[in-house]
Parts: C-alpha cells; sequence; structure tokens
C-alpha cells in the first residue's frame, strides 16, 4: 500500500503546500480535516507523542469575541480529566494564529463508524451511553455546558469513547459571546432551549437532551428528528416529538425522558450514567469486532507514519507576560495508538472478490456495472435517457488510452418495467452476479425499501440519480446513494428565489392536501422561513377538492407578490395555475419538479406562463461544460435532445468509475466501494457528487435548479443560488 493510500485510509489527508511543516514545536505530519475558520493537523511533538492540533485561521483570531471563545475553549478543556475526555496537552491562544493540541485519538467518530458499519449493538449504545454520560457528569460539575454534544465530536477508542470540541462549550453563569437570537449547536442535535436560541435558560439538560439524541442515532442510524433543512429539523425538534420506533424497546423510556421538551423533566448525566452502567458489560469487550479491527488498523498505519519532508524546527519566542499552558501528560488516549497494531493489514490483505478475470482486450481485469432501469414501463422514457447516457460512459471510459487505464467496465441492464415485484427480482439477479460492483438505479418509482435492502443486505452500492423517495435519511442505508436532494430540500430553492430574485414581500403558499407529504413539507418550510424575511399566507385545498378558484380569489385579496404551490400533481397544478390566470394574478408562480411534465403545460395552455419550477435536474445544452457530452450523445444514439436525468446517470456512471479506480485492484469489492464512495468526491458535468461526513447524505446545495415556462416549453435558469433577475 502506498503511502498516500496508507494515510487517506487512517483519515489521514497530506500538507498543503502552503501549510507550515511545524506549529509551536510541533511537527504537522498532515491534515485530519478543515473547515471554514481553521484546520486541524495530526502532529508529533519533540517527544514523539501524537497530538490533534486545530490552527484558527488569522482573519477569524483578529476578531476579539472568536479569540476569547477559543480562549475559553482552551481553559475549559484544560481544566477537565475525566478518562472520557480528551485532555489538552497544549494551547497559545494569543498567537496570530491560535492553536490548540489536544491527545490523538485514532478510532473515527461515531458519525463514520454508523455511516460505514449501521447501528450500534445493544451492549455498545448501553456502554456508549453510560461512558458519555460520565463525561459529561464532569463537565456539568464543572460549571459548563459543552452544548454540541453530537456523534461527530464523538470519537471511538477501544476502551470507550472520548468527548471532544469545547469550542461553545462555557460556564453556566458566562456571558454570550454571540448573538441572543443566534442557534448555537447542530442541527438535530440541539435541544429545544437551543433552537429558540434562547442562551439564558440553557444550562446542563441542554446536554442531556443532545446526549438522547446521540443515542438514538447510535442505536438506530437516524436522527431522532428527521433530516431535511435546517429550518425543518429545528421546528420539529420545538414541536414534535422524536421518532424512537426502531430503538431498542429497553431504551426507549430512559431516552424519552431525555428527550422531554421540557428541560426539568430530563434526568440528570449522572442519573443516565448510574442508569446505562448498571447494565454494562466488560469494559475490553464494548466495540463490534469490525470496529475494533477499524481502529487497529488506523493506530497502526499512523504510528507508522514518516514525517512527510525535511525541515526545521523554529521555536516561537515567548512573550514576556504570556504563559503558555503545556499539559505534558497524554492519559489514557496515548496508550489508544498502540493497541492492536497487529491486525492493521487485515482489510487490505484481502484478495478482490469476484472479480472474474475476463477482460475486454485479454489483459485489464473487467468490473461489470448494473443498471436498474424502467424501460418498458410508465417511466420508460426517463430510463431509456439513463441507459443510453451510462452506455455512452462505458464507451468512452474502455476507449481511454491502455497506458492510462488499468481496467475495463462493462454493463448490465435489467427492466423491471416499473413494477416492484420485478424490482425485487431485478435487484436480487443483480446481487447474485458477483461480477456487479455497482447498480446505477432504480431509474423509476420502484425505490422501495425493500428493494433497497435487498442491495443493503449485500452491501451492493446502489446509485441513483431520479428517484425521490427520501429512504436514506429514514432508515439505515449504508449502500443507497441518491444523487439528488430530497424533497425537503426544494423549499431552499423557492426561497432564495424568491428572496434574492424576485424580492416578494408577501408570499401566498397553497396546501394541496392531495400530495400531503411534499406540500405540507414545503409550507411548512417556507412558513417558518418567508422569503426576503417577510409575511405568509397558506391556503388549503382539500383532497377530495378541485375548487382552486376560492385559493385564487384568497391570493388576490392578500395582496400576494407570489404564489408558491405545493402539490405534486400536473393535474391539479394546471387547475391551480388556469384559476390564477383567471382570477388576475400577475405576480410570480412557482412549483417543485413533479409538475414540471407535458400535461401541466398542456393542460394550462397560456396559464402556465412565466411559472418558475425548482428541480433537481439540468438541461446539458444549457451547460457548456456538457457540451461534448451532448453532441456525441445525439451522434451516437441519432437523437436532438438530451432525456431528463441523462447527463445526471453520466455522472453516476463516471463517479463509481472513480471510485474502483481509487480502491485500485488489490482493494475492490463491494463493501469497499460503498466505505470509497461515501468519502469521495466527484466534480460532474451536473453538479459536484459529495456526502456530508456525519450523515452521509448527499451534499444537495448545489444539486437544486429552475425551470421558467416560456411559449409553452420550460426553458433552464441555472443553479438556484446563482441567479439574477431573468
Amino acid at each position: 500500500m502506498s503511502d498516500a493510500h496508507a494515510r487517506e485510509r487512517a483519515g489521514v489527508r497530506a500538507l498543503k503546500p502552503g501549510d507550515s511543516p511545524f506549529v509551536g514545536g510541533y511537527r504537522l505530519l498532515g491534515r485530519l480535516g478543515a473547515g471554514g475558520m481553521g484546520v486541524v493537523y495530526l502532529a508529533r511533538s519533540t517527544g514523539g507523542a501524537l497530538v490533534a492540533l486545530k490552527v484558527i485561521r488569522a482573519e477569524y483570531a483578529s476578531d476579539h469575541d472568536f479569540r476569547a471563545r477559543f480562549r475559553r475553549e482552551a481553559e475549559a478543556a484544560a481544566g477537565l480529566s475525566g478518562r472520557w475526555v480528551v485532555p489538552v496537552t497544549a494551547a497559545a491562544p494569543q498567537d496570530p494564529e491560535p492553536w490548540l493540541a489536544t491527545a490523538f485519538v485514532p478510532g473515527p467518530s461515531l458519525a463514520e463508524a454508523v455511516a460505514l458499519h449501521g447501528p450500534l449493538p445493544d451492549r455498545t449504545v448501553r456502554a456508549l451511553g453510560a461512558r458519555l454520560a460520565e463525561a459529561l457528569t464532569e463537565v456539568h460539575a464543572a460549571g459548563l455546558v459543552h452544548r454540541d454534544v453530537k456523534p461527530g465530536n464523538v470519537l471511538l477508542a477501544p476502551d470507550g469513547p472520548r468527548l471532544i470540541d469545547f469550542g461553545i462549550a462555557r460556564g453556566t453563569g458566562a456571558t454570550a459571546l454571540t448573538a441572543s437570537d443566534v442557534v448555537i449547536g447542530s442541527p438535530g442535535y440541539l435541544s429545544p432551549e437551543q433552537a429558540r436560541a434562547r442562551d439564558g435558560g440553557m444550562g446542563p439538560p441542554s446536554d442531556v437532551f443532545s446526549l438522547g439524541c446521540v443515542l438514538a442515532y447510535a442505536a438506530t442510524g437516524r436522527r431522532p428528528f428527521g433530516t431535511g433543512t435546517p429550518a425543518a429539523v429545528i421546528f420539529r425538534t420545538v414541536h414534535e416529538e422524536p421518532d424512537l420506533d426502531a430503538v431498542p424497546w429497553a431504551l426507549v423510556p430512559l431516552l424519552s425522558r431525555c428527550l422531554a421538551k421540557d428541560p426539568l423533566a430530563r434526568p440528570t448525566a449522572s442519573e443516565i450514567r448510574d442508569a446505562l452502567a448498571a447494565e454494562g458489560g466488560p469494559e475490553d469487550d464494548w466495540l463490534p469486532s469490525a470496529l475494533t479491527r477499524l481502529i487497529a488498523e488506523r493506530s497502526a498505519t499512523v504510528l507508522a507514519l514518516p514525517d512527510p519532508g525535511p525541515g526545521t524546527l523554529m521555536l516561537p519566542p515567548e512573550r514576556p507576560g504570556v504563559s503558555r499552558r503545556r499539559l505534558l501528560t497524554l492519559g489514557s488516549a496515548a496508550g489508544v495508538v498502540a493497541v492492536g497494531g497487529g491486525v492493521a493489514a487485515w482489510a487490505a490483505s484481502r484478495a478482490p472478490a469476484g472479480n472474474s478475470g475476463a477482460t475486454g482486450s485479454g489483459t485489464l481485469p473487467r468490473y461489470v456495472i448494473g443498471l436498474h432501469a424502467d424501460l418498458s414501463g410508465k417511466d420508460k422514457a426517463v430510463g431509456l435517457g439513463q441507459e443510453r447516457a451510462v452506455r455512452l460512459a462505458v464507451e468512452q471510459f474502455n476507449s481511454r488510452p491502455r497506458d492510462g487505464r488499468t481496467f475495463d467496465l462493462a454493463l448490465k441492464v435489467l427492466d423491471d418495467a416499473g413494477v416492484a415485484e420485478r424490482a425485487g427480482e431485478v435487484a436480487g439477479s443483480f446481487v447474485a452476479d458477483q461480477r456487479v460492483y455497482a447498480v446505477i438505479g432504480p431509474t423509476g418509482t420502484t425505490l422501495t425499501q425493500a428493494v433497497v435492502a435487498r442491495y443493503e443486505k449485500a452491501l451492493l452500492p446502489v446509485v441513483t440519480v431520479s428517484s425521490s423517495s427520501d429512504l436514506y435519511s429514514k432508515t439505515t442505508m449504508r449502500a443507497l446513494f441518491q444523487l439528488r436532494p430530497g424533497e425537503d430540500a426544494l423549499s431552499t430553492g423557492f426561497v432564495s428565489y424568491l428572496t434574492h430574485t424576485e424580492k416578494s414581500r408577501r408570499t401566498a403558499l397553497i396546501d394541496d392536501r392531495a400530495a400531503s407529504r411534499t406540500s405540507w413539507q414545503i409550507v411548512k418550510d417556507l412558513a417558518t422561513i418567508p422569503p426576503s424575511n417577510g409575511t405568509t399566507t397558506t391556503h388549503v385545498v382539500l383532497a377530495d377538492s378541485e375548487d382552486f378558484d376560492t385559493v385564487a380569489a384568497a391570493v388576490l385579496a392578500d395582496k400576494a407578490e407570489a404564489v408558491v404551490y405545493g402539490g405534486s400533481s400536473p393535474h391539479r397544478a394546471a387547475r391551480c395555475a388556469r384559476a390564477l390566470e383567471q382570477a388576475g394574478f400577475r405576480g410570480t408562480r412557482m412549483g417543485p419538479e413533479p409538475i414540471l411534465e407535458a400535461a401541466f403545460i398542456e393542460e394550462a395552455g397560456r396559464a402556465a406562463e412565466g411559472w418558475v419550477i425548482c428541480t433537481s435536474y439540468v438541461d446539458p445544452a444549457e451547460i457548456p461544460a456538457a457540451a461534448r457530452f451532448v453532441t456525441a450523445y445525439e451522434k451516437r444514439f441519432g437523437v436532438r435532445t438530451v432525456e431528463r436525468f441523462a447527463v445526471e446517470a453520466y455522472d453516476a456512471l463516471n463517479f463509481v468509475a472513480q471510485g474502483l479506480r481509487e480502491l485500485g485492484s488489490a482493494g475492490v469489492e463491494r463493501g469497499a466501494m460503498v466505505r470509497r464512495l461515501r468519502t469521495s468526491t466527484y466534480r460532474g458535468l451536473a453538479k459536484t457528487i459529495q456526502f456530508d461526513t456525519v450523515t452521509g447524505e448527499f451534499h444537495w446545495l448545489n444539486g437544486l435548479f429552475l425551470y421558467r415556462v416560456r411559449n409553452g416549453s420550460p426553458h433552464f435558469l441555472g443553479r438556484y443560488d446563482q441567479l439574477t433577475k431573468a
């Protein structure tokens, strides 16, 4: 295994050209992570100890309040010495670029562990909860509130978890360093009092609520208040009950108390510790074997990392009157690095499974990609477009020069005709064929939980670009890759366009109950975050009613400047459009992707003109970067237009090919592909394919687009956040 590959498997990326070789006397070995405010490095002290070194960018360090918060983080963490809290080893909050060093824990975060291996066993969840509760007991006893307890801030070690990142922790009586109406914390794990930005009432019970969310996530693989836009998650956190249906029944009573809306009704951290510790198992056997192997592999890899190159250690001079805290004891975390290194090469040494050895040229290995398509049912046009695009991508890949290509691709296409029963059979056929390493699709509406479960059980990656079924956020689906925003995200396109392009101050929302979930989500989101910080009014059309005339009259009476239709039926949307036209409404009219069908434009007629539709697909003919694809597609298949979702399927195939290439011939297997694709970034023609490191969900912010109906046809406007008045 190459040094670069070894670093990546250990979660360590190479240093960049602008990185200093030393910070505060520590030799930088690589990057562990980076964000808008700073970089976290893996570093080695002069004594050889490994640390995680957080360096804040100078532009933030120049902010007095930010520097004060960073100083508080160092002081808060340095004052804690419990077993389950990562200790601070050194800090320099007064440096031009402040930095903080903590003991390095080579294990994955809880978020990464669940994304890779699914929900944790009951015994592991109990041990996790007892030890995190013990850590919070110490935090609270010191007069602090962590305020950001989430899976990404929990690291897993062989002997137990470690709570990290006290960047927004502060004393229960301290003065806030942020505005009183700013939400502090991570949506999905913050408490109702955090969600309301009521900082003055935030105390230890807030951390308890967050711990309850973390344990529910660990036990089920999903957040108790769902996913979607931050506004939607915050709304559910404040107003709705948590989803604990998949939580082991024995844990439900305790987690229900932790997630009580009333802070006074929640147990204390020490009560949680006692309740869970009473049934805890052996301390040295708390993790599943797969996670123990992962930690051991990373530990051995990190210990073997060489210094990245020659450098001269320049120690900065001590400033008069400034004492630099140097805590030289690494505690138990230092021992973590050395545990179990003997099995580090376990995953890398496995031979690739299922490679038939067949090649297109007689010498190169061939990897088969499946296409699960509807080629003869109601969505056959979309399926045919994706089949053509994927076939074109395979042909182009195999035509590349041999000196730059290490394998061939082959395509296996199966038709489910849009029938759920046949979709299950198609999935079973792909799963049984060990030559298949990934599947594109389903292209139609057959992406049900039962179908995905068959792929999931075999850890066969299934990559879909057109299915709107929001399965990933509802269940633990490691093998499912949805390369499009879910229905929850459509509201972002509406709010952005009406705020920045149309500048609507009064927006009417039409809640079509015939499309209960879609309409409910859109209306709720826009009512929570009104466009232009203005006002919204909601007008309901019952599922068994077609009376849009009354709603149109009410829209005019409200003097609305814009209308957002929340339904999903092209036929009902056409009736709505005609009613607004007849009532004389001349403002902006918007609707979601499902209504952008020929039926809407034909039935609405002139009333469809000017409607703006938010979608998850592009028109490649309007994207300069896709010009060569469009030319090749039209020439290869003798067509004059490229079907919807075709270029997205083309990107999906190349995304999978990139994953195969990155793994290398020695590491290609289905499970390895799942892990590789979830951490990969691919810059496609339509959008960038990337997944959230915490939730595993597709980064949808670059995946929403707008069309306007003009002269009886939809015309592509562009990405929702890159538009001016059109």
